[in-house]
């Protein structure tokens, strides 16, 4: 299935997110839980000795340096170098009738971790993480016994040190696979599938695949579709194949296919948003005249006899769901609107009057607002046919219908668009320093990105 929306994190944004993920992981190493050790040893000329090592703190875990790479058929690899961490706790020993205790204190250096993270997605749409594989190689522990046997604890350290080093690494590996589950899981599980725009649609953000792996980013193809909430209904077209360029300018950038908009067209005609009527009281003031028989009554003299002077009502409506295209000069659109004029009777009844159509040509501005692309709409100058009147006839009336279409309705879509529409983001994600390209059946927005923790 082609996507009608892809999102793709380049390298800039994989290094942000990274930081943040680091900066979790420091603080889920530093609260280790570490069992206690204990075990014999026969000291030459002295014999067996016991010893327990206990209540094992640690007191910091650094991960100075790091990295995450995009891997193909992969996922995401993270590499951690000259990690270091130190800790104390005490200690006891047993030797013949000889029993002491102390303290001690342990250095663990260049410590290596290597990270492989699987992407995907449920069922239901919604993105998945985990631990693929994740190995730990601790170069150095050094341990430093204090206290009276302190020397004897010397005499067999390495012994000691090469059990913390087992307990360590596979400890490491633990919580490197539990941050994941319950952090990074949790986290992108916020990023909303299906969202509600407003009391009419709403709209679909579902994974149609798992994200694509490439050497400079990752590449995640979402459904990019808008829906009725009244009524669901497959659009009667299909998203055609979606690639973004090599930008990698910003940290993040979206790809809004005409799939995409053209299916807001669908949702929004299928649930009877796209149909307006316009009466005397949305006149603005500043326009010198009133919507009533009167003023269509050079267009059609009968309508002075039948009803005159009586106010009306215009009900303005598409036979079939806009269109738009794309393409580097930007979006536009040529919608054929229907016409129907009614006389509003004393009664409060209606009596049809006149059908006309009209053709216009509208462009759009798109931009990226607090998380939304938002527009507005640019229109041309309404163009009438009929070709059974005479020329000054259509041209009043052509007058008459663009001060309508400009002063009313325009205005009206024109709020309801700079509302927007949500970009799918996971919580707490702020965008900046945005960009609008447009391209052949897509528009590429581009973004960097600001993280607000808790």
């Amino acid at each position: 299935t082609n996507p009608g929306f892809v999102v793709r994190i380049t390298q800039a944004g994989l290094d942000y997110a990274h930081q943040h993920g680091i900066a979790i992981l420091e603080k889920e190493l530093a609260q280790l839980k570490l069992p206690d050790i204990s075990g014999d040893f026969r000291v030459l000329r002295v014999g067996k000795v016991h010893y327990e090592l206990s209540r094992l703190r640690l007191r910091n875990f650094h991960l100075p340096y790091s990295r995450i790479s995009p891997v193909p058929n992969v996922g995401l690899q993270v590499s951690i170098s000259n990690a270091f961490a130190e800790l104390d706790g005490d200690w006891r020993v047993k030797l013949l009738f000889i029993r002491d205790h102390g303290s001690f204190d342990l250095k663990v250096e260049n410590v290596y971790i290597k990270i492989s993270l699987r992407l995907g997605s449920d069922t239901a749409g919604k993105p998945t993480i985990s631990t693929s594989d994740c190995s730990t190689r601790i170069s150095k522990v050094r341990v430093l016994f204090s206290g009276k046997f302190g020397w004897l604890y010397n005499l067999f350290h390495s012994t000691i040190e090469s059990r913390f080093k087992k307990i360590l690494e596979g400890k490491v590996c633990e919580s490197v696979a539990k941050s994941v589950h319950s952090e990074l899981q949790t986290y992108i599980r916020t990023l909303p599938v299906t969202s509600k725009i407003d009391s009419r649609t709403g709209i679909d953000y579902s994974f149609v695949a798992p994200p694509v792996a490439t050497a400079q980013s990752l590449d995640t193809g979402l459904k990019g579709e808008f829906y009725s909430l009244a009524h669901r209904s497959t659009a009667p077209f299909s998203p055609l194949p979606l690639s973004l360029p090599p930008d990698h300018d910003r940290m993040v950038y979206f790809g809004a296919s005409s799939y995409f908009f053209n299916t807001a067209s669908f949702a929004y005609h299928t649930s009877g948003a796209l149909v307006f009527e316009i009466t005397d009281a949305m006149i603005p003031k500043d326009v010198d005249f009133h919507l009533n028989t009167s003023i269509f009554s050079a267009f059609i003299p009968q309508l002075e006899q039948m009803y005159p002077n009586m106010p009306m009502k215009l009900r303005l409506s598409t036979l079939t769901a806009p269109f738009l295209s794309i393409g580097p000069e930007g979006i536009s659109l040529k919608p054929v609107v229907d016409v129907q004029a009614y006389a509003i009777l004393p009664n409060s009844s209606l009596a049809p009057l006149f059908a006309l159509s009209l053709v216009r040509n509208v462009s759009a501005v798109i931009d990226v607002r607090s998380g939304h692309i938002v527009g507005s709409l640019n229109v041309g100058r309404l163009k009438l046919f009929l070709p059974l009147h005479p020329a000054p006839q259509v041209r009043l009336l052509q007058s008459i219908m663009n001060i309508f279409a400009s002063e009313i309705l325009l205005p009206r879509l024109n709020a309801r668009l700079d509302e927007g529409v949500p970009l799918p983001l996971p919580d707490r994600i702020q965008l900046f320093n945005t960009s609008v390209r447009f391209h052949q059946n897509f528009l590429l927005l581009g973004a960097d990105v600001h993280f607000q923790p808790k």
